[in-house]
């Protein structure tokens, strides 16, 4: 069984980061897009760090994702890394044979505008497939729309699908020690409380978690890790409602706070 790490923020610098409350260097890229998640979830309220206490279960994320509409099929799965890449795959009526298809993304990361990230072409039993080649992370509504045989410009959107993107990152688990105590972000720390610290990230910014293929979203509540080079410290109700037992890598990647 992995060691179980605790490492604690020292309070005072814990306590001036919350404050200040920095904007997120890149692991901390937060972008999103429309639609439900399909994740647990365990986050407090917009500007909320209050960390939901009692019983949370993670939810399958490597699952697919289809929609249909308008004689269109479009088809993913439902969490990507990052720049691993993502097949997006789909099927429209065989008289489209020939057709360029362009899959497009829209989220935080991209302004919420269509931006077109992989290109493919319709088949002539009408099928379709596409890379995405995942350069962002965090939340994104995805389509697919045709154009002309040749022509780039989009003549119909399609439905639409809602994928989470994560980053690699090394995690940590604490808890002993520090139960009945408060947090940077003001949360009495108990035995099932959910929530994660991250050093620069503001008190109740949401963050999506994938591990060994479960999700958890969950909020900030606290400053850390500051040891091993770990980008996150969960809380140990968090872990284990995500089946993890010690330092682990996992993916991450912080979600907007809805309004």
């Amino acid at each position: 069984m992995p060691r179980i790490v605790i490492r604690r923020a020292i309070p005072y610098v814990a306590a001036f980061a919350c404050a200040a409350g920095f904007v997120a260097p890149s692991l901390a890229e937060a972008s999103g897009g429309s639609g439900g998640s399909g994740f647990g979830t365990a986050s407090g309220g917009s500007g909320s760090a209050s960390g939901s206490q009692g019983q949370v279960t993670a939810q399958p994320g490597n699952v697919p994702v289809t929609a249909s509409g308008d004689g269109m099929t479009i088809s993913t799965n439902a969490s990507g890394i990052l720049r691993r890449g993502l097949t997006v795959t789909g099927s429209l009526p065989s008289a489209d044979s020939g057709k360029t298809v362009d899959v497009e993304i829209s989220g935080a990361k991209t302004n919420w505008a269509w931006e077109t990230v992989a290109t493919g072409q319709v088949r002539s039993n009408g099928t379709f497939s596409a890379v995405w080649a995942t350069n962002h992370i965090g939340r994104f509504s995805i389509r697919a729309v045709t154009g002309p045989a040749g022509d780039a410009s989009a003549s119909a959107a399609g439905p639409t699908v809602t994928v989470t993107v994560y980053r690699p990152s090394l995690a940590t688990l604490y808890g002993p020690g520090f139960y009945g105590h408060k947090t940077a972000c003001g949360v009495t720390l108990r035995r099932t409380t959910i929530g994660v610290a991250n050093r620069t990230l503001p008190c109740g910014t949401p963050v999506a978690i994938y591990y060994d293929g479960e999700t958890l979203i969950v909020p900030v509540i606290d400053r850390g890790p500051y040891a091993h080079n770990a980008d996150w410290d969960l809380t140990m109700a968090t872990g284990k409602a995500l089946g993890m037992t010690g330092t682990a890598l996992l993916d991450a990647t912080s979600l907007p706070r809805s309004s």
